[in-house]
């Protein structure tokens, strides 16, 4: 077990080393500074630029940025649609897959425009290899290089002065993709076939069980997808078990690829907008509180699932530990890590059933995705959303001192937070709307499958989801109705534009604004004050914003479980 632990902590500053590298890359990418790439993918971006008329040079006001960010949506979701619907009538259909059903198809499309990739589907049993190429896997690119491209509108707003353009979002989407995630997605691509990932066009593989029985192998295009889909925070799989599937994740080096995958950009973010706004500090200043915080919640869920469940440690059964729904290939720190990853990262892929691991686990799980996912978070918008909190962290510490808040050299006026304030108070309140509604009708209650604790612990999770753009799931609830359907497809839509219209509009009227020097009175955004402040503001703000749903849910059935009555 010990090595175990030291591998775990190798992994960790592993992964903050390459992540201070590569955020200087990125900073590189979104300022237009030629980088190691540029010879080679140059030419590329300047014929796309040609091809779609598009004047490099010319940069967008926030409110063009804002329309153009609401249209390159809109026009995912359509063509998600139009793939959906006509996949019978596309090729690479070679199971013959006819229309997937509309409020599916309405929430697939905008699932996966909103890098969320919930499905309450199963990939390998509705979709066409052409359908997952060009719908699912395109979508994967396009919405994590939108969260990126939102992400270095936002830094640019810091970094500038008495300017009224914050960038270009098509310029920006465009480096995102050929800079940055085309080129990790094809290496890791590689990598994960060359481990055993399957990658193909051929038809499923009938074969004969060990019992005799006939049985459909599903096979196809999962390598290209199960790349990009970690690498772009994205998560949704080829197939329904997701990466639990030996397909999808073979070994235990592929198990630590894609955790490390899902963590690398969003990691790397921090670390950008140091070297954006020319103070490598403020980088580590955003860091800090992500690693804290995602240290605690490992911690914790390492604890709840090595003690596992207290009626098992008490007859001796496996010595407590949980093992419930885990591969026993990847066991449970494999397992734990790879939950606590996916969901402070807002990727959503899972290694094992989410549904069956300890109450409380499940609620540090949920307490990630409900503060925003901001440990991490999604590629781009995990840094947007810890930047939310960060005027807020400001906002209070300039009321405590009694002058107006700054944040890396600008004034934080009412613009600034009443933009903070909507994005991080309405994608609360949809979750714990539609949760309430959701355990009130028959249309919610009918996906539960299961009327106590657990049930209201599902249906909360799976609104977190949503909203926060994770994509996991509880596996007991059945969310392939029309209820589950529209209503996660509303709370995802609302939970993408909470987070980055208001990042556009702070963007916008920031980099107006001149920039001013720290006084004494100055809280530094690169001191450990403010790191320590930032931290409390998020644990305070999850926690009192979701105690009485976690109080019914989690906590209620942890305390039950201990009293002898497990569900």
């Amino acid at each position: 077990m010990m090595t175990v632990f030291v591998a775990m902590v190798a992994f960790l500053l592993l992964l903050t080393l390459v992540a201070r590298v590569f955020g200087e890359y990125l900073a590189k990418v979104f300022s237009g500074t030629p980088t190691p790439l540029s010879p080679l993918v140059r030419p590329l971006e300047e014929f796309i630029h040609r091809l779609i008329g598009l004047d490099a040079d010319r940069e967008m006001s926030w409110k063009t940025y804002a329309l153009a960010v609401l249209l390159f949506n809109g026009m995912g979701i359509a063509a998600m649609v139009f793939l959906g619907e006509f996949q019978k009538f596309l090729p690479l259909n070679p199971e013959d897959f006819g229309p997937v059903r509309w409020d599916t198809m309405i929430n697939m499309a905008v699932s996966f425009v909103t890098n969320t990739n919930w499905q309450s589907y199963a990939g390998e049993r509705t979709l066409g290899y052409l359908v997952q190429m060009a719908g699912c896997t395109v979508q994967n690119f396009l919405s994590a290089a939108g969260g990126m491209a939102t992400a270095a509108a936002l830094i640019r707003g810091f970094a500038r002065k008495s300017v009224s353009t914050i960038g270009n979002f098509w310029v920006d989407v465009i480096r995102s993709v050929f800079y940055v995630l085309l080129p990790l997605a094809v290496v890791w691509a590689l990598v994960l076939v060359s481990q055993g990932v399957v990658q193909s066009v051929h038809p499923y593989v009938p074969c004969e069980t060990l019992e005799g029985s006939r049985q459909t192998v599903a096979v196809g295009p999962a390598a290209s997808q199960v790349a990009i889909k970690f690498l772009g925070s994205n998560g949704g799989g080829f197939f329904n078990a997701n990466s639990a599937h030996p397909f999808e994740n073979p070994t235990p080096v592929t198990d630590l690829l894609e955790i490390f995958a899902m963590l690398l950009i969003p990691a790397a973010m921090p670390f950008a907008l140091g070297a954006m706004v020319n103070d490598r500090r403020q980088g580590w200043a955003f860091f800090c509180p992500m690693l804290l915080l995602f240290l605690l919640g490992l911690g914790l869920t390492l604890v709840f699932e090595l003690h596992g469940n207290p009626l098992l440690e008490r007859s001796g059964v496996l010595g407590g530990v949980n093992m419930e729904g885990k591969e026993m290939r990847l066991g449970v720190v494999s397992s734990v890590l790879f939950g606590q990853s996916t969901t402070a990262a807002a990727c959503g892929g899972v290694n094992s059933m989410l549904d069956s691991f300890m109450p409380l686990t499940g609620l540090v799980f949920i307490f990630n995705m409900v503060i925003g996912e901001v440990i991490f978070g999604a590629v781009g918008a995990g840094l947007i959303g810890m930047i939310y909190y960060a005027i807020l962290t400001m906002f209070v510490a300039g009321l405590m001192i009694g002058r107006t808040p700054e944040l890396l050299g600008k004034k934080l006026e009412p613009a600034e937070m009443i933009a903070t304030v909507v994005a991080l108070l309405l994608p609360a309140t949809v979750v714990l709307a539609f949760t309430a509604i959701a355990v009130q009708v028959q249309a919610g209650l009918a996906g539960v499958g299961n009327f106590n604790p657990h049930g209201l612990s599902r249906i909360l999770y799976a609104y977190a989801s949503a909203t926060g753009n994770n994509g996991s799931a509880f596996g007991g609830l059945k969310a392939d109705s029309v209820f589950f359907n529209l209503t996660t497809a509303t709370a995802m839509l609302v939970g993408r534009t909470a987070t980055l219209l208001p990042a556009i509009i702070i963007a916008g009227s920031l980099a107006r604004k001149r920039h001013v020097p720290s006084g004494t009175g100055s809280l530094s955004a690169a001191s450990p004050l403010f790191v320590g402040m930032l931290t409390v503001v998020i644990l305070m703000m999850g926690s009192l914003t979701f105690f009485i749903p976690a109080s019914l849910g989690p906590i209620l059935e942890h305390l039950l479980m201990s009293a002898g009555r497990p569900f």
